[in-house]
Protein backbone atom coordinates (compact mmCIF):
# COMPACT_ATOMS: atom_id res chain seq x y z
CA UNK A 1 0.00 0.00 0.00
CA UNK A 2 1.29 3.52 -1.08
CA UNK A 3 -0.09 7.02 0.10
CA UNK A 4 -3.67 7.91 -1.42
CA UNK A 5 -4.67 11.41 -0.93
CA UNK A 6 -8.49 10.15 -0.50
CA UNK A 7 -7.40 8.87 3.22
CA UNK A 8 -7.77 12.68 4.25
CA UNK A 9 -11.10 13.05 2.73
CA UNK A 10 -11.91 10.10 4.32
CA UNK A 11 -10.63 11.33 7.98
CA UNK A 12 -12.71 15.01 7.03
CA UNK A 13 -15.86 12.33 6.78
CA UNK A 14 -14.81 10.40 10.36
CA UNK A 15 -14.78 13.65 12.59
CA UNK A 16 -17.66 15.09 10.60
CA UNK A 17 -19.93 16.34 13.14
CA UNK A 18 -23.30 14.79 11.10
CA UNK A 19 -21.28 11.86 9.47
CA UNK A 20 -23.51 9.96 7.96
CA UNK A 21 -22.70 6.41 6.32
CA UNK A 22 -20.50 6.55 3.39
CA UNK A 23 -20.69 5.07 -0.22
CA UNK A 24 -17.35 5.11 -1.88
CA UNK A 25 -17.44 5.12 -5.87
CA UNK A 26 -15.35 3.86 -8.09
CA UNK A 27 -14.34 2.20 -11.22
CA UNK A 28 -13.56 -1.52 -10.61
CA UNK A 29 -9.90 -1.80 -9.18
CA UNK A 30 -9.25 1.58 -8.59
CA UNK A 31 -8.32 0.68 -4.99
CA UNK A 32 -11.59 0.92 -2.99
CA UNK A 33 -10.87 -2.20 -0.59
CA UNK A 34 -7.42 -1.31 -0.21
CA UNK A 35 -7.84 2.41 0.81
CA UNK A 36 -10.17 1.26 3.06
CA UNK A 37 -8.49 -1.62 4.65
CA UNK A 38 -5.43 1.50 4.98
CA UNK A 39 -8.11 3.57 6.91
CA UNK A 40 -9.27 0.87 8.96
CA UNK A 41 -6.03 0.43 10.67
CA UNK A 42 -6.87 4.39 12.81
CA UNK A 43 -9.84 2.83 14.39
CA UNK A 44 -9.58 0.58 17.27
CA UNK A 45 -12.14 -2.26 15.71
CA UNK A 46 -12.65 -2.82 12.22
CA UNK A 47 -14.97 -5.26 10.76
CA UNK A 48 -15.45 -6.13 6.91
CA UNK A 49 -18.12 -7.59 5.09
CA UNK A 50 -18.02 -9.02 1.53
CA UNK A 51 -21.61 -9.09 -0.04
CA UNK A 52 -20.61 -11.47 -2.96
CA UNK A 53 -20.15 -14.47 0.66
CA UNK A 54 -22.71 -16.17 1.22
CA UNK A 55 -22.78 -15.81 5.15
CA UNK A 56 -21.52 -12.25 4.96
CA UNK A 57 -25.00 -11.49 2.88
CA UNK A 58 -26.77 -13.71 5.36
CA UNK A 59 -26.38 -11.20 8.34
CA UNK A 60 -28.11 -8.70 6.22
CA UNK A 61 -30.98 -10.98 4.79
CA UNK A 62 -32.08 -12.62 8.01
CA UNK A 63 -31.82 -9.58 10.42
CA UNK A 64 -33.64 -6.14 10.48
CA UNK A 65 -32.63 -4.43 12.97
CA UNK A 66 -29.35 -2.38 12.95
CA UNK A 67 -28.37 -3.61 16.68
CA UNK A 68 -29.04 -7.60 15.85
CA UNK A 69 -27.10 -7.16 13.00
CA UNK A 70 -24.01 -5.69 14.77
CA UNK A 71 -24.51 -8.60 17.16
CA UNK A 72 -24.06 -11.34 13.89
CA UNK A 73 -21.29 -9.40 12.70
CA UNK A 74 -19.19 -9.73 15.99
CA UNK A 75 -19.86 -13.39 16.34
CA UNK A 76 -19.65 -14.05 12.26
CA UNK A 77 -16.01 -12.13 12.67
CA UNK A 78 -15.00 -13.76 16.03
CA UNK A 79 -14.40 -10.35 17.74
CA UNK A 80 -15.27 -9.01 20.83
CA UNK A 81 -17.45 -5.82 21.00
CA UNK A 82 -15.36 -3.01 23.01
CA UNK A 83 -15.23 0.78 23.61
CA UNK A 84 -13.47 2.71 21.42
CA UNK A 85 -13.77 3.29 17.28
CA UNK A 86 -15.66 0.85 14.78
CA UNK A 87 -15.35 1.24 11.56
CA UNK A 88 -17.69 -1.16 9.70
CA UNK A 89 -17.07 -1.78 6.00
CA UNK A 90 -19.60 -3.32 3.21
CA UNK A 91 -17.97 -4.21 0.40
CA UNK A 92 -19.95 -5.71 -2.89
CA UNK A 93 -23.17 -4.03 -1.11
CA UNK A 94 -25.08 -3.91 -4.52
CA UNK A 95 -25.64 -8.31 -3.93
CA UNK A 96 -28.02 -7.08 -1.43
CA UNK A 97 -30.87 -4.47 -1.84
CA UNK A 98 -31.65 -4.69 2.39
CA UNK A 99 -28.25 -4.20 3.22
CA UNK A 100 -28.20 -0.92 1.15
CA UNK A 101 -31.52 0.01 2.29
CA UNK A 102 -31.01 -0.86 5.79
CA UNK A 103 -28.05 1.96 5.70
CA UNK A 104 -30.16 5.06 6.84
CA UNK A 105 -30.38 2.43 9.76
CA UNK A 106 -27.28 2.64 10.87
CA UNK A 107 -27.44 6.76 10.34
CA UNK A 108 -30.27 6.68 12.83
CA UNK A 109 -30.19 4.16 15.50
CA UNK A 110 -26.30 3.35 15.71
CA UNK A 111 -24.57 6.78 14.88
CA UNK A 112 -21.69 6.48 16.80
CA UNK A 113 -20.69 3.15 14.30
CA UNK A 114 -18.37 4.33 10.78
CA UNK A 115 -20.29 3.01 8.41
CA UNK A 116 -18.60 2.72 4.43
CA UNK A 117 -19.81 0.96 1.97
CA UNK A 118 -18.38 0.16 -1.87
CA UNK A 119 -19.00 -2.02 -4.85
CA UNK A 120 -17.75 -2.72 -7.87
CA UNK A 121 -21.00 -2.41 -10.09
CA UNK A 122 -22.67 -0.19 -7.35
CA UNK A 123 -22.61 2.49 -9.81
CA UNK A 124 -24.93 0.86 -12.49
CA UNK A 125 -27.27 -0.49 -10.35
CA UNK A 126 -28.44 3.20 -8.69
CA UNK A 127 -31.99 4.53 -9.41
CA UNK A 128 -32.67 1.54 -11.28
CA UNK A 129 -32.91 -1.66 -9.57
CA UNK A 130 -31.91 -0.50 -6.25
CA UNK A 131 -32.90 2.14 -4.22
CA UNK A 132 -30.16 4.44 -2.14
CA UNK A 133 -31.84 6.30 1.48
CA UNK A 134 -31.85 9.46 0.18
CA UNK A 135 -30.25 12.12 2.34
CA UNK A 136 -29.22 9.69 4.70
CA UNK A 137 -26.38 8.68 2.95
CA UNK A 138 -22.71 10.30 1.51
CA UNK A 139 -21.03 9.60 -1.52
CA UNK A 140 -17.15 10.03 -2.22
CA UNK A 141 -15.27 9.46 -5.58
CA UNK A 142 -11.94 7.18 -5.92
CA UNK A 143 -10.37 7.60 -8.84
CA UNK A 144 -7.03 5.86 -10.42
CA UNK A 145 -3.84 7.38 -8.82
CA UNK A 146 -2.76 10.99 -9.97
CA UNK A 147 0.75 11.52 -10.96
CA UNK A 148 2.20 12.96 -7.44
CA UNK A 149 0.65 9.45 -5.88
CA UNK A 150 2.86 7.72 -8.54
CA UNK A 151 6.06 9.79 -7.44
CA UNK A 152 4.98 8.59 -3.90
CA UNK A 153 4.80 4.83 -4.81
CA UNK A 154 8.27 4.81 -6.76
CA UNK A 155 10.02 6.30 -3.47
CA UNK A 156 10.22 10.06 -5.04
CA UNK A 157 8.51 11.42 -2.14
CA UNK A 158 10.75 15.09 -2.05
CA UNK A 159 9.65 15.42 -5.93
CA UNK A 160 5.88 14.67 -4.61
CA UNK A 161 6.38 17.32 -2.06
CA UNK A 162 7.33 20.26 -4.09
CA UNK A 163 4.95 19.31 -6.85
CA UNK A 164 2.20 19.59 -4.53
CA UNK A 165 3.94 23.13 -3.41
CA UNK A 166 3.96 24.15 -6.48
CA UNK A 167 7.85 24.62 -5.80
CA UNK A 168 9.48 22.07 -8.52
CA UNK A 169 12.80 24.23 -9.72
CA UNK A 170 13.74 24.99 -13.06
CA UNK A 171 16.87 23.16 -12.98
CA UNK A 172 14.82 19.66 -12.60
CA UNK A 173 12.56 20.54 -15.13
CA UNK A 174 13.91 17.78 -17.55
CA UNK A 175 13.64 14.96 -14.87
CA UNK A 176 10.49 15.48 -13.33
CA UNK A 177 9.16 15.40 -17.46
CA UNK A 178 10.83 11.97 -17.52
CA UNK A 179 9.08 10.70 -14.47
CA UNK A 180 5.69 12.39 -15.93
CA UNK A 181 6.69 10.39 -19.43
CA UNK A 182 6.84 7.49 -17.49
CA UNK A 183 3.37 7.83 -15.62
CA UNK A 184 1.57 8.61 -18.84
CA UNK A 185 2.85 5.86 -19.87
CA UNK A 186 1.83 3.00 -17.78
CA UNK A 187 -1.34 4.95 -15.84
CA UNK A 188 -2.60 5.29 -12.62
CA UNK A 189 -4.52 1.96 -12.08
CA UNK A 190 -3.20 1.13 -8.32
CA UNK A 191 -1.97 -2.40 -9.06
CA UNK A 192 -0.15 -1.42 -12.09
CA UNK A 193 1.76 1.32 -10.30
CA UNK A 194 2.88 -0.96 -7.15
CA UNK A 195 4.20 -3.81 -9.33
CA UNK A 196 6.10 -1.10 -11.65
CA UNK A 197 7.67 0.53 -8.11
CA UNK A 198 7.86 -3.00 -7.54
CA UNK A 199 10.32 -3.70 -10.26
CA UNK A 200 9.94 -1.24 -13.02
CA UNK A 201 9.12 -3.80 -15.69
CA UNK A 202 6.92 -2.27 -17.97
CA UNK A 203 6.46 -5.66 -19.70
CA UNK A 204 5.54 -7.64 -16.58
CA UNK A 205 2.68 -5.13 -16.59
CA UNK A 206 0.98 -7.00 -19.35
CA UNK A 207 -0.74 -9.64 -17.47
CA UNK A 208 -2.60 -6.74 -14.95
CA UNK A 209 -3.76 -5.36 -18.04
CA UNK A 210 -5.14 -7.94 -19.51
CA UNK A 211 -6.83 -8.78 -16.12
CA UNK A 212 -8.33 -5.37 -15.72
CA UNK A 213 -9.71 -5.45 -19.02
CA UNK A 214 -11.26 -8.99 -18.87
CA UNK A 215 -12.67 -7.87 -15.83
CA UNK A 216 -14.75 -4.73 -17.00
CA UNK A 217 -16.15 -7.06 -19.75
CA UNK A 218 -17.19 -9.80 -17.39
CA UNK A 219 -18.87 -7.43 -14.66
CA UNK A 220 -20.41 -5.31 -16.90
CA UNK A 221 -21.93 -7.52 -19.12
CA UNK A 222 -23.69 -9.05 -16.01
CA UNK A 223 -26.05 -5.70 -15.71
CA UNK A 224 -26.59 -5.63 -19.64
CA UNK A 225 -30.29 -5.26 -20.06
CA UNK A 226 -30.65 -7.45 -23.03
CA UNK A 227 -28.72 -9.20 -25.52
CA UNK A 228 -28.14 -6.10 -27.88
CA UNK A 229 -26.44 -4.15 -24.95
CA UNK A 230 -24.62 -6.65 -24.01
CA UNK A 231 -23.04 -6.55 -27.56
CA UNK A 232 -22.75 -2.86 -27.77
CA UNK A 233 -20.45 -3.24 -24.23
CA UNK A 234 -18.56 -5.52 -25.74
CA UNK A 235 -17.95 -3.46 -28.88
CA UNK A 236 -17.68 -0.52 -26.97
CA UNK A 237 -14.65 -2.09 -24.48
CA UNK A 238 -12.77 -3.86 -27.44
CA UNK A 239 -13.37 -0.71 -29.92
CA UNK A 240 -13.87 2.24 -27.91
CA UNK A 241 -10.40 2.97 -26.66
CA UNK A 242 -8.62 4.25 -29.99
CA UNK A 243 -11.06 6.97 -29.77
CA UNK A 244 -10.02 8.43 -26.09
CA UNK A 245 -9.81 12.25 -26.89
CA UNK A 246 -11.77 12.79 -29.44
CA UNK A 247 -15.40 13.67 -29.84
CA UNK A 248 -17.44 10.58 -31.22
CA UNK A 249 -21.18 10.33 -32.44
CA UNK A 250 -23.18 7.19 -31.25
CA UNK A 251 -24.63 6.61 -34.75
CA UNK A 252 -22.69 3.07 -35.74
CA UNK A 253 -20.10 4.13 -32.94
CA UNK A 254 -17.09 2.33 -34.13
CA UNK A 255 -17.24 1.42 -37.56
CA UNK A 256 -20.45 -0.50 -36.10
CA UNK A 257 -24.06 -0.82 -37.32
CA UNK A 258 -25.52 -0.13 -33.90
CA UNK A 259 -28.35 2.65 -33.58
CA UNK A 260 -27.60 5.92 -31.83
CA UNK A 261 -30.00 4.89 -28.73
CA UNK A 262 -28.43 1.41 -28.71
CA UNK A 263 -24.69 3.32 -28.46
CA UNK A 264 -25.91 5.89 -25.79
CA UNK A 265 -27.74 3.25 -23.37
CA UNK A 266 -24.41 1.56 -23.34
CA UNK A 267 -22.19 4.18 -22.77
CA UNK A 268 -24.46 5.85 -20.06
CA UNK A 269 -23.67 2.06 -18.07
CA UNK A 270 -19.85 2.73 -18.55
CA UNK A 271 -20.34 6.04 -17.40
CA UNK A 272 -22.09 4.65 -14.11
CA UNK A 273 -19.68 2.50 -13.76
CA UNK A 274 -16.80 5.46 -13.87
CA UNK A 275 -15.06 3.84 -16.58
CA UNK A 276 -15.21 6.32 -18.75
CA UNK A 277 -17.31 9.87 -18.85
CA UNK A 278 -18.51 11.67 -21.67
CA UNK A 279 -17.21 15.01 -21.89
CA UNK A 280 -19.78 17.36 -23.41
CA UNK A 281 -18.79 21.22 -24.97
CA UNK A 282 -20.63 24.45 -23.75
CA UNK A 283 -21.08 27.42 -25.79
CA UNK A 284 -20.71 29.45 -23.35
CA UNK A 285 -17.46 31.93 -21.88
CA UNK A 286 -19.07 32.63 -18.66
CA UNK A 287 -20.45 31.38 -15.56
CA UNK A 288 -22.01 28.68 -14.62
CA UNK A 289 -21.45 26.51 -17.35
CA UNK A 290 -23.79 24.65 -19.13
CA UNK A 291 -22.99 21.72 -21.20
CA UNK A 292 -24.64 21.16 -24.67
CA UNK A 293 -26.04 17.54 -24.77
CA UNK A 294 -26.98 17.83 -28.21
CA UNK A 295 -23.61 18.33 -29.43
CA UNK A 296 -20.70 15.39 -29.67
CA UNK A 297 -19.13 14.30 -26.64
CA UNK A 298 -15.42 14.26 -26.08
CA UNK A 299 -14.62 10.60 -25.07
CA UNK A 300 -12.70 10.07 -22.13
CA UNK A 301 -11.47 6.81 -20.40
CA UNK A 302 -10.76 6.15 -16.84
CA UNK A 303 -6.77 5.57 -16.99
CA UNK A 304 -4.82 7.00 -20.22
CA UNK A 305 -2.46 3.78 -19.24
CA UNK A 306 -5.11 1.15 -20.01
CA UNK A 307 -5.88 3.44 -23.51
CA UNK A 308 -1.63 3.23 -24.06
CA UNK A 309 -1.99 -0.74 -23.90
CA UNK A 310 -4.74 -0.82 -26.01
CA UNK A 311 -3.95 0.91 -28.18
CA UNK A 312 -0.51 -0.55 -28.50
CA UNK A 313 0.84 2.79 -27.86
CA UNK A 314 3.64 1.85 -25.40
CA UNK A 315 6.49 1.74 -27.32
CA UNK A 316 6.18 5.07 -29.03
CA UNK A 317 5.60 7.03 -26.04
CA UNK A 318 8.41 4.95 -23.87
CA UNK A 319 10.92 6.54 -26.54
CA UNK A 320 9.26 10.44 -26.98
CA UNK A 321 10.43 13.66 -25.94
CA UNK A 322 7.27 15.29 -25.88
CA UNK A 323 4.58 13.58 -25.65
CA UNK A 324 2.18 16.56 -27.56
CA UNK A 325 3.46 14.90 -30.45
CA UNK A 326 1.73 11.56 -30.17
CA UNK A 327 -1.37 10.54 -31.16
CA UNK A 328 -2.42 14.20 -32.90
CA UNK A 329 -2.20 15.43 -29.20
CA UNK A 330 -4.23 13.20 -28.16
CA UNK A 331 -2.45 11.18 -25.33
CA UNK A 332 -1.42 14.40 -23.54
CA UNK A 333 -4.95 16.24 -23.43
CA UNK A 334 -6.37 12.53 -22.68
CA UNK A 335 -3.92 12.50 -19.47
CA UNK A 336 -4.27 16.46 -18.59
CA UNK A 337 -8.18 15.54 -18.20
CA UNK A 338 -7.04 13.33 -16.37
CA UNK A 339 -5.19 14.54 -13.51
CA UNK A 340 -7.24 17.81 -13.60
CA UNK A 341 -10.03 15.61 -11.85
CA UNK A 342 -7.81 13.52 -9.44
CA UNK A 343 -8.03 15.61 -6.51
CA UNK A 344 -11.54 15.80 -7.20
CA UNK A 345 -13.86 13.18 -4.88
CA UNK A 346 -17.25 14.45 -5.82
CA UNK A 347 -19.05 12.05 -7.50
CA UNK A 348 -20.92 14.81 -9.51
CA UNK A 349 -17.85 16.02 -11.42
CA UNK A 350 -17.49 16.53 -15.00
CA UNK A 351 -15.20 17.60 -17.55
CA UNK A 352 -16.24 20.31 -20.32
CA UNK A 353 -14.85 21.76 -22.60
CA UNK A 354 -15.87 24.95 -25.56
CA UNK A 355 -16.74 25.05 -28.78
CA UNK A 356 -17.76 27.99 -31.52
CA UNK A 357 -19.25 26.35 -34.16
CA UNK A 358 -20.50 29.47 -36.57
CA UNK A 359 -20.45 29.28 -40.30
CA UNK A 360 -16.75 30.10 -41.16
CA UNK A 361 -15.64 30.61 -37.54
CA UNK A 362 -15.03 27.68 -35.57
CA UNK A 363 -12.87 26.98 -32.40
CA UNK A 364 -11.91 24.32 -29.95
CA UNK A 365 -10.49 24.52 -26.28
CA UNK A 366 -9.73 21.43 -24.41
CA UNK A 367 -11.30 21.71 -21.35
CA UNK A 368 -13.00 24.57 -19.28
CA UNK A 369 -11.98 24.73 -15.80
CA UNK A 370 -14.56 26.78 -13.10
CA UNK A 371 -12.90 27.93 -10.36
CA UNK A 372 -15.67 29.89 -7.86
CA UNK A 373 -17.40 32.79 -10.10
CA UNK A 374 -14.51 32.56 -12.93
CA UNK A 375 -14.03 30.47 -16.19
CA UNK A 376 -10.78 29.72 -17.35
CA UNK A 377 -10.27 28.09 -20.97
CA UNK A 378 -7.38 25.37 -20.74
CA UNK A 379 -5.67 24.10 -23.66
CA UNK A 380 -3.39 21.24 -24.38
CA UNK A 381 -0.67 22.17 -26.54
CA UNK A 382 3.16 23.12 -27.44
CA UNK A 383 4.21 25.92 -29.36
CA UNK A 384 4.18 29.47 -29.63
CA UNK A 385 1.34 31.59 -28.64
CA UNK A 386 0.40 32.15 -32.34
CA UNK A 387 -0.64 28.98 -32.46
CA UNK A 388 -3.32 29.07 -30.01
CA UNK A 389 -6.04 30.73 -31.96
CA UNK A 390 -9.11 28.98 -30.39
CA UNK A 391 -7.94 30.73 -26.79
CA UNK A 392 -7.66 33.99 -28.24
CA UNK A 393 -10.72 33.57 -29.72
CA UNK A 394 -12.17 32.41 -26.03
CA UNK A 395 -10.92 35.38 -24.15
CA UNK A 396 -12.12 38.10 -26.93
CA UNK A 397 -15.53 37.08 -25.96
CA UNK A 398 -14.92 36.38 -22.24
CA UNK A 399 -14.81 38.81 -19.76
CA UNK A 400 -12.29 36.81 -17.68
CA UNK A 401 -8.53 37.70 -18.19
CA UNK A 402 -6.79 34.29 -17.25
CA UNK A 403 -6.04 31.70 -19.42
CA UNK A 404 -4.26 28.29 -19.27
CA UNK A 405 -2.23 26.42 -21.55
CA UNK A 406 -0.46 23.07 -20.77
CA UNK A 407 3.14 21.81 -22.43
CA UNK A 408 6.33 20.51 -22.39
CA UNK A 409 8.38 23.40 -20.59
CA UNK A 410 9.01 24.65 -17.81
CA UNK A 411 6.39 27.12 -15.81
CA UNK A 412 6.49 30.55 -17.95
CA UNK A 413 3.32 33.44 -17.39
CA UNK A 414 3.04 35.56 -20.62
CA UNK A 415 0.67 38.63 -21.05
CA UNK A 416 -1.07 38.13 -24.26
CA UNK A 417 -2.31 41.43 -26.39
CA UNK A 418 -5.73 40.33 -28.89
CA UNK A 419 -6.95 42.49 -31.77
CA UNK A 420 -9.80 43.73 -29.63
CA UNK A 421 -7.20 45.96 -27.48
CA UNK A 422 -8.09 43.46 -25.13
CA UNK A 423 -5.18 41.81 -23.00
CA UNK A 424 -4.77 38.73 -20.88
CA UNK A 425 -2.63 35.80 -18.86
CA UNK A 426 -1.79 33.14 -20.18
CA UNK A 427 -0.19 30.29 -17.63
CA UNK A 428 2.34 28.25 -19.61
CA UNK A 429 2.40 25.38 -17.09
CA UNK A 430 4.30 22.22 -17.91
CA UNK A 431 2.02 18.71 -17.89
CA UNK A 432 3.46 17.78 -14.23
CA UNK A 433 1.08 20.45 -12.93
CA UNK A 434 -1.97 19.29 -14.04
CA UNK A 435 -3.42 17.71 -10.97
CA UNK A 436 -2.67 20.87 -8.96
CA UNK A 437 -4.57 23.73 -11.05
CA UNK A 438 -6.94 24.14 -8.69
CA UNK A 439 -4.48 25.30 -6.01
CA UNK A 440 -2.43 27.17 -8.94
CA UNK A 441 -5.49 29.13 -10.22
CA UNK A 442 -6.82 29.61 -6.35
CA UNK A 443 -3.28 31.36 -5.36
Amino acid sequence: MFYRRILSSLRKWAISEHRKPLVLRGARQVGKTTVVEEFAKEFDVFLSLNLEKIADKAVFESNDAPEDILKAIYLLKNKERTPGRTLLFIDEVQNSKKAVSLLRYFYEDVPELFVIAAGSLLETLIDVQISFPVGRVEYIALRPCSFSEFLGAIGETQIRDKLLSVELPEAIHSRVMKLFNEFVLIGGMPEIVALYAENRDIVALRKVYDTLLSGYRDDIEKYASNKTERNVLRHILKNGWRYAGQRIKFECFGESNYKSREVGEAFRTLEKALVLELCYPTVITDSPISPDLKKSPKLLWLDTGIVNYVAKNQLEIFGTQNISELWKGKIAEHIVGQEIISHNDSVLSQRNFWVREAKNSQAELDFIIQTESHIVPVEVKAGHNSKIKSMHSFMEVSKHDVAVRFWNNPMQKDIVSLQNNKTYTLLNLPYYYAEVLGEILSN
